[in-house]
């Protein structure tokens, strides 16, 4: 058993595998969050004493990520999640009537529909890049990666003035080649920015090139990372820092509060933090430290996602070989999201409401209708081994099933 299993209690009384929509929280961290809250109280939570205390929790926290995204902490803004991490800096960049954004269609409808609204606003144009067919699987990454560069080649304008694609997809489970991208972007006349959705990708694959690359590479502490939900942050590019407007503005915003009233053509950071906004929870900080600390005990971040590529690969291939069970991807994932559907008269969520009752939790995806399981350092075999043989009932009985559920 793993460290990390063991401060995992959900795992105790469950088969789990959502770690792709939010992972369970160590004990150790959530230990560390208590001890974050009575440390301010003591202190004071509004005291001379306690402001030293909050700028060493955020420094450490930022430190920590900068040093796990391969980039300087003036590039890190703490947000709540992905959504706002992306949101609250690309509202921030200017467009003008008529200009494009590519979207993959792959992407979280919360990005789609803050691109869709932005683009309703500014009266802008929007494109569909298709990754979605692209199934090939660990195994013929370099034919994806070549089709993706084509279809985005084809599909760029002299007015394209931003590319929005997930690092991970948190759908089909391919990964991205988001450096090869941000390089052909770079060399593109227009050069537009790069905004990526790292939902799935933060604490799961390596992420250094692909964050320090990107322009907006946006990811939340409470998947992968097993930690607090309500944390997550933004790594923001130069070019970023110095066009983009903060969206939401407030007093962590501004670089000193004493001049707000002064003519001053410029009152906000020019670091990340022009897109933080307000009072935000402290604590929480400890709690994602901690366990991205547990997380690094598990091995290096290569030698970490080759263990979820074994389990991902054990799981693809008992699914891939059982009667009515369809796998999205050709081939073994190239990460820890399996992606499935069953050619079952049983609707996909009575299948994920007859597994729940047996402890096993997958979930449901709405667009396209897919199962969807994950795995990651803590699963072991013996879960993957009980998931696929109540796959396989469920499969056989079909209508029989029907009637229990």
């Amino acid at each position: 058993m793993s460290c990390l299993r063991s401060e995992l209690s959900a795992l105790k009384n469950k088969h789990y595998f959502n770690y792709g929509g939010q992972g369970p929280l160590p004990e150790s961290s959530l230990e560390a969050i208590l001890k974050s809250w009575q440390q301010i109280q003591e202190l004071g939570p509004f005291t001379n004493d306690v402001w030293p205390y909050i700028a060493d929790e955020i420094n450490k926290t930022k430190n920590l990520i900068a040093n796990f995204c391969g980039v300087t902490t003036s590039r890190v803004a703490l947000t709540e999640n992905v959504t706002s991490g992306c949101i609250l800096a690309l509202w921030g960049l200017s467009f003008s009537k008529g200009e494009r954004i590519v979207i993959s269609n792959c992407e979280h409808p919360g990005v789609v529909a803050a691109c869709k609204e932005l683009a309703r606003r500014k009266a802008l144009e929007i494109d569909i890049l298709d990754v979605q067919s692209l199934r090939k699987g660990v195994m013929k990454e370099s034919i994806t990666n070549d089709l993706i560069i084509k279809r985005l080649q084809g599909i760029l304008t002299a007015k394209t003035k931003l590319v929005v694609i997930s690092h991970l997809l948190w759908n089909t489970g391919e990964i991205m080649p988001i450096e090869l991208i941000a390089e052909m972007l770079h060399l593109y006349p227009s050069n537009p920015f790069l905004l990526v959705d790292a939902a799935q990708s933060f604490c799961q694959i390596p992420i250094k090139q692909a964050a320090s690359t990107a322009d907006i590479y946006a990811f939340t502490g409470h998947k992968w990372a097993f930690g607090p939900e309500g944390l997550g942050a933004v790594i923001l590019s130069r070019r970023v820092l110095e066009s983009a407007n903060p969206t939401l503005v407030g007093w962590k915003s501004i670089s000193h509060e004493g001049s707000i009233y002064k003519d001053s053509p410029n009152p906000f950071h020019v670091d990340a933090r022009k897109f933080e906004i307000a009072t935000s929870c402290t604590p929480l900080l400890a709690g994602l430290r901690n366990s991205i600390e547990l997380l690094e005990t598990e091995g290096t971040d290569i030698e970490r996602i080759e263990k979820i590529k074994l389990l991902s690969k054990k799981l693809w291939v008992e699914l891939k070989n059982t009667e009515g069970i369809e796998t999205v991807l050709e081939g073994p994932p190239p990460a820890g999201i399996v992606s499935f559907s069953m050619n079952s008269v049983i609707s996909p969520k009575k299948i994920v409401k007859t597994l729940g009752k047996q402890s096993l939790w997958i979930r449901v995806l709405e667009d396209p209708i897919w199962l969807r399981a994950c795995v990651h350092i803590p699963t072991n075999k013996k879960e993957i081994n009980k998931l696929i043989s109540v796959l396989r009932e469920i499969a056989l009985k079909g209508k029989g099933l029907d009637s229990t559920v």
